[in-house]
């Protein structure tokens, strides 16, 4: 069922950013006077099709992994004379230009869009407060403390850890200083007093695999105490097999006791295929249990303790916690502002891939975008609408970059048409394409090896 839902999810995900980023380009050459002959959501065979009134094939195809629109052009078939004046080539090269630019654009909108529905609908999410600060850190040097809390990065408020954490990594890589806004003991309600906190950095996080950008500055986010006490049970699991029930506590473990579900847990992992003798209250009586977890091994090839159990959720605070939404209107401006936050991040994220400061293994394949649909479907639809705004803004991006094939290449092309009055030559055209299929075959080739590394 969760590979289904997984599979669903990115189906209906790649159709709409599909669908939108081929739209563009159909509803601009319409409007420039050209003939539209397909417009294909998916590759292969036809699964669903149908003929509007101006003769366009509208068709939905088995393989859900992008899709086209093609269009009348001299250069790929013959054309009536009666149509010639229909065709793509036949246009200016401003129109071509707008033609080719409209799909990338449409994934823009989208984003926008899908952001104006996310604060529309509202985003619930937590206060981002301190909750511990390592010694030594950069965080703790510049006078960051537990309970203090994150209201700027770099002089631009922000209102949750999302935000914190879209703002700390445009920083990956620099040299410098991180500005940091805080409110002052926030969990002892102190007044509103604004500080400004100043963390140095070198070379922060450049070529690391997998980025922790609080974590680097020794900021830990603030969690309610999590009790040791049990909320979910797997059937075949060892805590049920020993007699625990949902609902008990954890008291002590060996004797000792236990503080929280940390150290529960920690406790559970050091014991793979060993006797623990467990304390626990339930319906406020003592029991005692012997528990055997059992061995599981991790990703790194370490041993663990497992016995397929699950901490009662959590409640935050109602103080901690926060509701960003806006009305219909009140919702544009914020949208637009978050696609161009993304939009700068990705370009420069793609910049300091290309000079070695962010690693190349932070690329992602089908594998990794059918996970991550999967769970933000699962998630609700704040998380999902998240999901599909950002991967809008990143096919965007990746079709406007000026590699042959791409729409960027194209436009590359017909820019330089319009700054030197002729087409470029087809032999330098074709030269281009082989060199940009050569180079998205090494780009995918390199995003599905790291989709199955992570696996």
């Amino acid at each position: 069922m969760e590979l289904l839902q997984t599979l669903l999810a990115t189906v209906v995900t790649l159709g709409i950013l599909v669908t939108f980023h081929e739209f563009g380009h159909f509803w601009v050459a319409r409007r420039c006077g050209v003939k539209v002959l397909r417009f294909s959501v998916g590759f292969g065979k036809p699964l669903w099709r149908r003929y509007d009134r101006q003769g366009t094939e509208f068709v939905v195809a088995a393989i859900p992994l992008g899709g086209y629109v093609k269009m009348l052009d001299e250069r790929e078939g013959n054309v009536p004379e009666s149509e010639r004046h229909l065709s793509f080539n036949s246009k200016s090269v401003k129109q071509r230009i707008a033609i080719v630019a409209a799909g990338p654009l449409a994934n823009f909108l989208l984003a926008v869009i899908a952001f104006w529905l996310m604060f529309v609908i509202g985003v619930r999410t937590v206060v981002p407060v301190v909750g511990e600060v390592e010694a030594g850190s950069p965080a703790a040097v510049a006078g960051i403390h537990a309970g203090d809390e994150l209201v700027r990065v770099d002089g631009q408020a922000v209102r949750s850890w999302d935000e914190v954490l879209l703002k700390l990594l445009g920083y990956i890589g620099d040299s410098g200083e991180i500005e940091l806004g805080v409110k002052p003991n926030t969990l002892e309600g102190a007044g509103y007093t604004e500080a400004r906190r100043h963390l140095q950095v070198e070379n922060w996080l450049a070529g690391v695999d997998q980025p922790d950008p609080l974590g680097a500055l020794g900021i830990v986010p603030y969690r309610p105490p999590v009790e040791p006490v049990i909320g979910v049970l797997l059937e075949e699991g060892r805590a049920r097999q020993a007699g625990i029930e949902v609902g008990d506590r954890v008291l002590a473990a060996d004797g000792e006791a236990v503080a929280d579900w940390f150290a529960w847990v920690e406790r559970v992992r050091l014991k793979p295929e060993q006797s623990m003798r467990v304390e626990l209250e339930r319906a406020g009586s003592r029991l005692t249990l012997e528990l055997i977890p059992a061995r599981k091994v991790q990703e790194d090839g370490s041993v663990i303790g497992y016995i397929g159990a699950g901490v009662k959720p959590v409640e935050w605070p109602e103080s901690l916690k926060r509701n960003i939404s806006y009305g219909v209107v009140g919702a544009i401006v914020p949208a637009v502002e978050k696609t161009w936050s993304v939009t700068v991040l990705t370009l420069d994220s793609i910049r300091k891939m290309i000079v070695g400061l962010v690693s190349v293994k932070n690329l992602s394949g089908p594998i990794t975008i059918a996970k991550v649909a999967g769970e933000s479907a699962k998630s609700g639809a704040e998380s999902f609408l998240n999901f599909l705004a950002i991967l809008s803004i990143s096919l965007g991006v990746l079709n406007l970059l000026p590699v042959p094939i791409l729409d960027g290449g194209h436009l590359l092309f017909y820019i330089a048409e319009w700054i030197k009055g002729s087409p470029v030559s087809d032999r330098v055209q074709a030269f281009g394409y082989q060199i940009g299929v050569g180079l998205i075959g090494m780009l995918m080739m390199l995003a599905l090896y790291n989709d199955f590394s992570r696996l």
